[in-house]
């Protein structure tokens, strides 16, 4: 349920409303706005004792049943996008968000040149794999450790938030110590235990659809998160597994306002993994911009050829360069678009 407090209801006031839901067995979370507070509760069982008991309390202006089965990330709970923050850099605010790297961290040289590269052809954020979830167990694995000191001096050198993957809870320290971000892929979308682990890294998570998973799923997954105590989570939709063959995935645009509608959480797009063809990328890419989606991640490697995981999707330096000259246009519609959205209603 949702309980939106009276106009400058006192921290008193707030407290005795939450000690109530508790008394009820429900967890709480709140939003603070300037002039007024939200709380949202979640649980077991029939809420209208609970809902009949708030709306008795003089402080409480309403109270309300979410009809989702996703609490705290639908857009019932915060009607607004919510902006996720990391080091100075903003996802779902009024930039769109250009996340890019290669697939893996492969060497010094390899992750300086590409950060390098991309930050001056505009991306916000680099992305780079130092723990690598592969199919077969003979593939490179990452660097692991030593890959994320390598992203490090990448930010270091470039002032680059670090977005990097996580596969295990036994790894949370340390890829929390070195990234900005944590990635949590497709493979372990419904690794519930992994996503209760990161309600408490302290990190923005990057959210990965799982390649069989619906949108519903996804929102669930997110939900384990933000319900363990981390609400800063993104979205991203990177090509759900079909009967095509043509493309490594098929890439489910639509889920773009789709999760729009659904949920406060903003949306990137991968059109990486979603095509596995580079020619293919930045067309997605356009395709990701004209229909909202807040941001892009995006492989890029300074030899494609040479790449030790992920090299055929991977654009080379000067398609992304190309790439990110040809978005401009698509861009600054998506801003007028973004200001017309969050504009105050006359």
């Amino acid at each position: 349920m949702i309980v939106s407090m009276r106009l400058h209801a006192t921290q008193a006031e707030i407290d005795e409303v939450c000690d109530r839901i508790r008394e009820f067995g429900y967890k709480v979370h709140s939003i603070e706005g300037e002039e007024r507070v939200v709380i949202g509760a979640v649980g077991v069982g029939d809420v209208t004792p609970c809902l009949e008991s708030l709306e008795a309390m003089s402080q409480v202006e309403k109270a309300v049943r979410i009809s989702a089965p996703y609490k705290f990330v639908s857009r019932e709970f915060r009607p607004h996008k919510s902006q996720i923050r990391a080091n100075g850099s903003v996802i779902g605010g009024d930039e769109f968000m250009m996340i890019a790297g290669p697939c893996s961290v492969e060497s010094e040289k390899q992750i300086m040149e590409t950060a390098e590269a991309v930050a001056a052809a505009g991306a916000k954020m680099l992305r780079g794999g130092a723990f690598k979830p592969r199919t077969s167990p003979y593939d490179f694995q990452g660097l692991e450790v030593e890959g994320l000191k390598l992203l490090r001096k990448a930010k270091e050198a470039t002032g680059l938030p670090v977005v990097t993957e996580l596969m295990s809870d036994s790894d949370i320290d340390v890829v929390a110590e070195y990234s900005d971000i944590i990635q949590i892929g497709a493979r372990n979308m419904q690794n519930f235990a992994l996503l209760k682990a990161v309600g408490h890294a302290g990190r923005p998570i990057v959210l990965k659809r799982g390649m069989s998973s619906t949108i519903r799923e996804l929102l669930m997954s997110a939900e384990y998160i933000v319900a363990n105590g981390n609400p800063n989570v993104v979205l991203c939709e990177r090509g759900i597994r079909t009967f095509e063959t043509e493309t490594r995935n098929t890439c489910d645009i639509a889920a773009v306002p789709v999760l729009n509608e659904l949920t406060h959480l903003p949306v990137l797009v991968d059109p990486s993994h979603a095509t596995g063809k580079r020619s293919l990328v930045p067309a997605l890419a356009r395709a990701a911009v004209a229909i909202g989606a807040d941001g892009l991640i995006v492989e890029v490697h300074p030899h494609p050829e040479k790449a030790f995981s992920d090299g055929a999707q991977s654009l080379t330096i000067p398609q992304f360069r190309d790439m990110m000259r040809d978005l401009k246009p698509y861009l600054e519609i998506w801003k007028q678009v973004r200001a017309a959205e969050t504009a105050p209603a006359l």
